[in-house]
């Protein structure tokens, strides 16, 4: 009994203060799922280097490129600057967009400019074509849709069991609130609203690395 109260107060109690006071927009301790355990990346989808993209074992942000990657390109900009430069040094934080075939050059392009500004080693495009990347989308069974383009300005969030998170119960004032993923093109939603979540997420994952760490010493 007196190593389950140590236990709490050493390591439990001080996550669920962070947590608190972390959360100032987002109401919840822990990230609602949304849409549980969605497909891994097709292994067939080529990416830019043959590299292996998957969901598993990482915290994602999903994303849908679209066919004009450079015309949206403030839209990765601001999501580089606001979430990605934030989370970066996470050992199991990535971003991974699906964008159709065709659009490599773009990609380069514009990991390109990225690369001026941060290092992109956390970035992931894979190519697909677009009836597959339709049909990936729609297994999200989100309340969303890609645009003609096969594209959206909305990223999600997915944890390390690909399950996808967001915003789903009540807010602080007592409203319904639902939110599947976070618009790109708001500057003041991923800083507000985004930046909440994934930090939550972040905090969940500190608190299981120190549950299990305290388990094996007890």
């Amino acid at each position: 009994m007196k190593k389950n109260i140590v236990l709490f107060v050493l390591f439990i109690l001080p996550i669920v203060a962070y947590l608190f006071f972390a959360s100032g927009v987002n109401s919840f301790i822990t990230l609602p799922t949304i849409t549980k355990t969605i497909p891994d990346v097709n292994p067939q989808w080529k990416s830019l280097n043959g590299e292996t993209v998957t969901l598993n074992k990482k915290i994602t942000i999903l994303g849908f490129a679209g066919q004009n990657l450079m015309e949206n390109s403030g839209n990765f900009f601001t999501l580089n600057q606001k979430i990605y430069n934030k989370y970066r040094e996470f050992k199991d934080f990535q971003f991974v967009f699906i964008a159709p075939d065709g659009t490599q050059e773009q990609a380069k392009r514009l990991l390109k400019e990225l690369s001026g500004l941060t290092n992109v080693s956390g970035y992931h495009f894979v190519f697909a074509p677009t009836s597959d990347i339709q049909s990936y989308f729609a297994n999200l069974k989100l309340l969303g849709k890609l645009d003609s383009n096969s594209g959206t300005p909305m990223v999600y969030i997915i944890d390390k069991k690909r399950n996808l998170r967001g915003r789903k119960g009540k807010s602080v004032q007592g409203a319904p609130e639902y939110k599947e993923g976070y618009n790109t093109t708001s500057a003041a939603e991923l800083h507000n609203d985004m930046m909440d979540d994934v930090k939550i997420i972040l905090a969940e994952y500190r608190l299981a690395l120190k549950r299990n760490n305290a388990d094996r010493k007890i």
